[in-house]
């Protein structure tokens, strides 16, 4: 296990925010000017996680206050950036041995039933006085990794600073758990492979930063609940829906929202390592096919399994399961319509900051989860419907407004073809988030299959899951019920 270090196992905070008024208040008094630093507000907006000389050179320009950046080397008392960062530092040591620090609630419990279970574990802090701090909470890590390594490994959301502790552990990512209190850093440990990220704060901040699981303190967690068979169960439904599927099912699943979290930038959406291992498992008994609205090659790029199918642009593109390449032909007819189309949303778009258009093969989307208001969402909103036109048609999602070739081709129609490519009589089960599942949850309501939507809102689907950590639970307790051959023999490939 890889620990984090303020905010899951000490709280610093309080030490730092005093720190920062000590060197402030001193810098603000010798040049006659006011009014006090705040430990709040002007904290959390200016220098609250940040590196301390960017804290400092942030707060100084909100006062107006100009100083020469300097050098890391400049003593504390000289009139620069990094002497000022530097003059910080020095009062939250002083403050460090004074006051001394407490290891959170439940962390000491913790890390002795780690202890008990022969886990080995980590920590990770960007403060170069990390070392400092465990000594004076009385924590003891046998591998740290912090500060002092800036200098040649990149911070987070980079998964570095993680992978170099799973390395001086002997784990491989994918055998170990990061637990961590920030996005930037359950960020980290999703891009790093890591097998479970467990967040320590806000949920649904957490879990949109690619967490599988979120708890509200440290205290929370415990060896039961961190191992992958208890307090983990697999999601009501389960053996029914093994049931119906019977031994020669095919597993069909959206990407986005489904096997991983939305987050604000679709690069970022990653599969973690446990999900994969999940679809790996999937595999070796059934056909399993991921079906996004991404393009094929991104969405291939993304899973990166060569056993499963793929279909890219909601079926528009397929890899099918014969190896063979399949593309809607009337589809082509439609590409200059797309064309026009992206011509027209980058201009009429270009000044509504946070709005971005991407342009996938057979379609076209404007997200907007960043813009930074309900009224640049909307005028987007509007913008992107009103190319709709007989060519082309829109429909709206998860924060994102899409364009598409008017055929009579979706998602259901994708999973009809890669069924008819199966061949034989496999029952399917689809797994989606998004408006643009529903469309395969009717296919499967007119016929003989399974649907579940995952995530609120109304669906037809039968069956529904929490989030991406349900799905992979749900996942896993039918590879293991198929694996095992539970009401009939291992379904074949």
């Amino acid at each position: 296990m890889i620990f984090d270090l303020d905010g899951v196992l000490v709280d610093t905070v309080p030490l730092h925010a005093g720190a920062w008024k000590c060197a402030f208040d001193q810098l603000l008094e010798s040049r006659g000017e006011g009014p006090p630093f705040d430990t709040t507000g002007e904290y959390r907006r200016y220098v609250d996680g940040k590196p301390r000389y960017e804290g400092a050179a942030a707060w100084l320009e909100s006062r107006g206050i100009h100083l020469p950046y300097g050098r890391p080397a400049d003593e504390p008392g000289e009139s620069t950036v990094c002497a000022l960062g530097n003059l910080k530092d020095r009062y939250f040591r002083q403050l460090l041995d004074r006051a001394g620090i407490e290891p959170l609630a439940g962390v000491a419990e913790l890390l002795a039933e780690l202890d008990g279970h022969g886990i080995a574990r980590a920590v990770v802090s960007s403060s170069r006085n990390a070392a400092r701090i465990l000594a004076a909470a009385g924590l003891r890590f046998p591998v740290r990794v912090d500060g002092a390594d800036l200098d040649r490994l990149p911070g987070k959301p980079d998964p570095a600073m993680f992978l170099e502790a799973a390395r001086r552990l002997g784990v491989e990512p994918a055998d170990a758990a990061v637990v961590e209190d920030s996005a930037a850093g359950v960020e980290a440990g999703r891009r790093g492979g890591f097998g479970l990220v467990v967040g320590v704060g806000e949920r649904d901040h957490l879990l949109a930063a690619g967490a599988e699981m979120v708890v509200g303190a440290t205290a929370e967690l415990s060896v039961a609940r961190l191992s992958a068979d208890a307090g983990s169960p697999a999601p009501a439904g389960a053996a029914e829906i093994g049931r119906l599927l019977g031994d020669r099912p095919a597993v069909f699943c959206d990407y986005d929202g489904t096997l991983t979290p939305i987050v604000e930038d679709p690069d970022r959406a990653l599969l973690s390592a446990s999900m994969r291992r999940v679809l790996a498992r999937l595999a070796r008994s059934c056909p399993v096919a991921i079906i996004s609205g991404r393009d094929l090659a991104d969405v291939r790029s993304k899973v990166g399994m060569d056993r499963l199918m793929y279909a890219g642009s909601h079926g528009f593109e397929i890899d099918g399961p014969d190896g063979r390449h399949f593309v809607l032909p009337a589809a082509r007819s439609y590409l200059p319509d797309l064309d026009r189309a992206q011509e027209r949303l980058e201009r009429q778009l270009a000044d509504l900051e946070g709005v971005r258009v991407e342009r996938k093969r057979f379609a076209l989307a404007v997200h907007t989860r960043r813009a930074l208001s309900g009224q640049i969402r909307e005028r987007a909103r509007l913008v992107a419907s009103s190319c709709a036109s007989e060519r082309l048609v829109s429909s709206t999602g998860k924060e994102v407004v899409e364009l598409r070739p008017a055929l009579d081709w979706d998602k259901g129609r994708a999973v009809a073809h890669v069924l008819a490519a199966l061949g034989g009589d496999r029952v399917p089960l689809y797994l989606g988030d998004d408006t643009t599942d529903e469309d395969a949850f009717r296919y499967l309501t007119e016929g003989v299959g399974v649907g579940v939507h995952v995530g609120e809102g109304p669906t037809a689907a039968r069956y529904r899951l929490e989030d991406p950590a349900a799905v992979g639970r749900f996942l896993s307790a039918l590879a293991d019920r198929w694996s095992t051959g539970v009401d009939g023999p291992p379904p074949g490939r």
